[in-house]
Formats: C-alpha cells, structure tokens, sequence
C-alpha cells in the first residue's frame, strides 16, 4: 500500500545523498579553473573591508584584460560573475581552503607566484591595505606558498 522495498536500500539512498549534497552545495567550492579562482580571490581582497572603490574596479579589468588576455566585455563578465558568486565573502574567509581545493593541482608555480602578486596590487589599488585584505593576502600565500616548495620522493 504504498511502500517499495527499492525505496529501503541502503546503496541507493547514499547514492541519491551524495548526489543532493554535491549538487546544493556552494558553487564556489566547484571552481576547478586556476583562472576563475584567481579572479575570485582577487574580488574577495577587493571586497574584504566593503564594498569594492572605483579605482579597485577598474584596476581589477585592467588586470583581467592584461594578465589573462581577456576583452573588454570578457573580462567585465568574469568581474560580475565574481562577485555574485562571492556573495558576502564569509566563504572565502572562512573555508579558504575548502574553495581552493578543486584547483590547487592545476596551479603552476608561476601562476602562485602571480595570484600572491596580484592581490597585493588589488589591496594597494585604493589606499593602503585594511588588516582583513592583508589577513586574507597572507592566508592565500601560506597556501599557494605550498606548490612552491619541492616534493619529496614519495609525494
């Protein structure tokens, strides 16, 4: 009367759990492209102490444009999607390394070094850094600093 012993199974319910969870999740913990990281990251330093200023906006496409060859229209896109995906921030602050994971394997040594680099050029767009930019600049580093260092045999 209403009742399937499919709806029971154990395999099927983790399944369908596992599921749920990966697709309700945040998005930003999907981000698998060194890329769209990078813009995040430097949205979320922009973004740290309030709202981002104009001369960190237009510093921000100039460095989409410069750095990651993109126009114009691109590069104000990749901006709009960074910062709807990055919401309030708290994510980002909170669970760096949770949003960086899916990437971090895909990151060369060189594009660390350039992230790291970047941010600083975000954080110094407006004034002098906040403590909360200088915070987040420094975790990131600790972080990214990780692919610079060289792995031993077994790693």
């Amino acid at each position: 009367m209403g009742i399937t012993l499919g709806g029971l199974n154990p395999f099927l319910w983790n399944r369908r759990r596992k599921w749920t969870k990966y697709h309700d999740a945040n998005p930003i913990y999907k981000i698998d492209s060194p890329l769209d990281v990078t813009a995040l990251l430097i949205t979320a330093t922009a973004k740290a102490d309030g709202d981002m200023s104009s001369d960190e906006k237009h510093k921000i496409l100039s460095m989409f444009e410069n750095e990651f060859h993109l126009s114009k229209r691109d590069a104000a896109a990749l901006l709009v999607s960074s910062s709807h995906l990055l919401g309030k921030g708290d994510e980002v602050r909170d669970n760096l390394k949770g949003v960086l994971a899916p990437s971090l394997d895909d990151f060369t040594a060189e594009q660390a070094t350039s992230v790291i680099d970047m941010l600083h050029q975000i954080s110094q767009a407006g004034a002098s850094p906040s403590e909360l930019q200088s915070k987040l600049i420094e975790n990131i580093s600790v972080i990214l600093g990780e692919l610079n260092k060289p792995k031993g045999k077994w790693q």
